[in-house]
């Protein structure tokens, strides 16, 4: 059964601020949902739903192993037989595993595919890791093999993620549109065009095309909105060495925050990709 919505992208691109308008959407609350109550985007790579599910600790598993079992897991949510579409975060790239894709289109009903300016993205991803040195941010991103969490000599509470580099990561999503309905949405027409943007994922998701309601949602899961929220409640999200989730939600800091160097190898590394976008290197 096709019941599964990844909510997709590189990490820092904007999946939180589109789960927070999809949850504001979905419930139609009287004032805005408090982030840390954000159904919409169970995290795809959670270790702890797949323990549940193995009934026993998947640390013991190789990656390899891990990743196979997170296909089968995927399998076996869609067969509980949800009403309608159940929505999972998801910040791995789209890549094969034995038996098939990692995210099998067998229970996919669709994906949405969140995209940002990658000088943009090393900024705040260098902010959401509490790292001041944005180089090896930068060279992460060119890394065509990179993965998180993929360390064995420690606990992780998420499973491996195979990223690939900025610009693979992209192309794989991309080119699972031939396996399954993607639709692609950019961090900056959010931010330029909100009520066009959210309004053509509510549309492809074949939601209630409501404009009241989907104004409601967009105010409700403004930056300002959730900024104000992650300064007086938290949000467990928010890794300890960070210093805010939600930082300025900015579009061209990294113009100005990279070096020329930094920008140089961004640009070399994924201007073809950022050209398909149409981002400006």
């Amino acid at each position: 059964m096709k019941t599964v919505v990844w909510l997709a992208s590189y990490p820092k691109s904007g999946n939180t601020w589109f789960r927070a308008f999809l949850a504001n959407f979905l419930e139609q609350p009287e004032r805005p949902i408090n982030i840390n109550h954000l159904d919409p985007g169970s995290l795809a790579s959670a270790r702890g739903p797949l323990d549940h599910l193995l009934g026993y600790d998947s640390s013991t598993l190789t990656l390899e192993e891990s990743d196979r079992m997170r296909r089968e897991s995927y399998l076996h949510l869609a067969r509980e037989g949800h009403r309608g579409p159940r929505f999972v975060k998801v910040h791995d790239a789209f890549t094969e595993v034995d038996g098939g894709p990692l995210f099998p289109p067998e229970c996919t009903l669709a994906a949405i595919y969140i995209v940002r300016h990658p000088y943009d993205v090393s900024v705040s991803y260098a902010n959401h890791s509490g790292r001041d040195e944005l180089d090896g941010v930068v060279s992460g991103m060119c890394e065509p093999k990179f993965s998180m969490c993929k360390r064995k000599d420690r606990y992780n509470e998420q499973l491996r993620q195979v990223m690939l580099s900025w610009s693979g990561h992209v192309e794989s999503w991309l080119a699972a549109r031939s396996l399954m309905r993607v639709h692609l949405v950019r961090f900056e027409d959010m931010k330029s065009d909100p009520r066009r943007t959210f309004g053509d994922a509510i549309r492809f998701l074949e939601l209630p095309n409501d404009e009241a309601r989907i104004d409601r949602a967009i105010e409700f899961s403004s930056f300002d909105v959730l900024k104000r929220q992650e300064e007086t409640e938290g949000f467990r999200e928010k890794l300890h060495a960070n210093r805010s989730f939600f930082r300025r939600g900015n579009s061209g800091e990294g113009r100005t925050a990279l070096s020329d160097a930094q920008r140089a190898l961004l640009a070399t590394e994924h201007g073809a990709v950022m050209k398909r976008l149409g981002y400006s290197t």
